[in-house]
């Protein structure tokens, strides 16, 4: 098969989250399976785009509204990340360093969208299957359906890939123009509360329509940001399909990033070497069980309860914390006011810093997620594969992927994001840890589990058959 995925993140390319991650490995998972997978996004004016060799492939001119932007088309030649990557690069418009924040998102992303579908088009290229991912790319299933500049692609199957619902696109009708022309009488497939909704464009248009775990599918129909009703409502051609983790990247045994590279049979010296290196360079004591959070500092991952559940266990318990994230800047003021109590005992780094988190996730103890929402959740497979014991709030796929202890499962899990529950948790981590036999049969335990693409990847390449069979 030939499939095509469009994303505005890919790592190592460009990276804010999850989404990177899963466009960064899925794709190289199918290619490894025989079939001739590439990604395309926008170019980054980054440290990745600045080392690598691109060759421009294809230049032409896309309308939006008023205005005739140039762009062109480049292909990544090296270094060759396991699958085709192509860049669309657009000056002033997409060439920039953040990936998302700009004032003109509306049009950064439509234009990507266009010029996308312009090129496939004017070269006649055949795609057997074009999946997007999330609402960046939620208008191409309607405009390759229902729009006349791009009859030729109404028989490509397309499926449409919801990362997080939470954020939509939502774009103004005074902007309907930048649309290429279409029968105003299917305006309801763009259209959700009175305003062109991208990801529910996507829902709507899309052949099939996937989300990241099971258990988030469910609980989107219940709640999606006001999206529940269409949800259920197009539930025949949803599914959720567990994300994996690339284990070529993460493995303890090989990654680069550790201070110590370690398998099951090393995994005490390996994993106290990676613990040492933090201790030491944060301040804090070896010999306490290590509690950490890894992510965006945001209500979602729950990070805003983080400065109370510091205060209140290092208040009754002698434990270490150490935060690696970015996000609220109340959140990280508090986070930041809490080092002068806890000096010895909690550190916080705010930024992004990726082999820092290869480090906590082959040094920390414990892993914090107290998620308020979770689509799939990557950090917990990171850490289970790092043989770090991951504390997860019961959402989305940290429930299809954790079990509790008590239940004879591997991990500590709660049911709320409250601090109280999470105290508990924390709680019942120390009297685990103080097991040290039982703690590390468990560690040994969960590196054997198994979270890599292979399933998830053939059960995408099972549904990309089900709808090219339609055709």
């Amino acid at each position: 098969m030939n499939i095509l995925h469009i994303s505005v993140e890919c790592y190592p390319i460009a990276k804010v989250g999850g989404l990177a991650d899963v466009v960064g490995a899925l794709p190289k998972y199918q290619t490894s399976l025989g079939h001739d997978v590439s990604v395309i996004l926008p170019f980054h004016d980054n440290e990745f785009t600045e080392s690598a060799s691109l060759e421009k492939i294809y230049k032409g001119n896309v309308q939006l509204g008023d205005c005739i932007h140039s762009y062109s088309i480049h292909k990544l030649i090296t270094p060759y990340l396991g699958f085709t990557v192509y860049m669309v690069r657009i000056p002033r418009l997409l060439d920039r360093t953040m990936v998302y924040g700009h004032q003109d998102e509306t049009e950064r992303f439509v234009t990507f969208q266009k010029v996308v579908l312009n090129w496939l088009s004017s070269e006649k290229i055949k795609m057997d299957i074009i999946h997007c991912h999330d609402h960046h790319t939620g208008l191409i299933p309607f405009m390759t359906t229902h729009t006349e500049a791009y009859i030729d692609l109404q028989n490509t199957p397309t499926v449409f890939t919801i990362h997080n619902a939470q954020y939509q696109g939502q774009i103004s009708y005074d902007n309907l123009y930048y649309l290429p022309s279409f029968d105003r009488k299917k305006i309801g497939l763009i259209d959700w509360d009175h305003r062109i909704n991208p990801l529910a464009t996507g829902i709507k248009n899309a052949w099939k329509v996937t989300t990241v775990s099971p258990n988030y599918m469910k609980e989107l129909q219940e709640s999606a940001n006001g999206l529940e009703n269409l949800l259920r409502n197009e539930n025949k051609k949803c599914v959720g399909i567990l994300n994996g983790i690339d284990t070529e990247t993460w493995d303890p045994e090989t990654d680069p990033m550790l201070i110590k590279n370690y398998k099951i049979s090393t995994l005490v010296s390996g994993r106290k070497a990676n613990k040492k290196w933090l201790c030491d360079n944060f301040d804090l004591s070896i010999e306490k069980p290590l509690f950490a959070f890894i992510g965006r500092l945001v209500g979602e991952k729950g990070a805003d309860l983080l400065p109370d559940i510091i205060e209140e266990s290092l208040g009754n318990t002698d434990i270490n914390f150490l935060i690696l994230g970015s996000g609220n800047q109340e959140t990280e003021e508090k986070l930041r006011s809490l080092r002068e109590r806890f000096m010895d005992r909690y550190h916080v780094h705010i930024g992004y810093d990726e082999q820092l988190s290869h480090i906590i996730y082959g040094g920390a103890d414990f892993l914090l997620m107290p998620s308020r929402v979770e689509p799939c959740g990557l950090n917990q497979m990171y850490a289970l594969r790092y043989g770090t014991i991951p504390i997860v709030r019961r959402t989305g796929g940290l429930k299809d992927t954790v079990i509790d202890i008590g239940d004879g499962g591997f991990g500590i899990c709660h049911d709320q994001s409250l601090v109280w529950d999470v105290c508990y948790s924390i709680k019942r981590a120390i009297a685990l840890y103080q097991d040290q036999t039982a703690y590390k049969r468990l560690q040994r335990q969960i590196m054997k589990i198994d979270h890599s693409w292979n399933r998830s990847a053939q059960e995408y390449l099972d549904l990309y058959n089900s709808l090219i069979q339609l055709k």
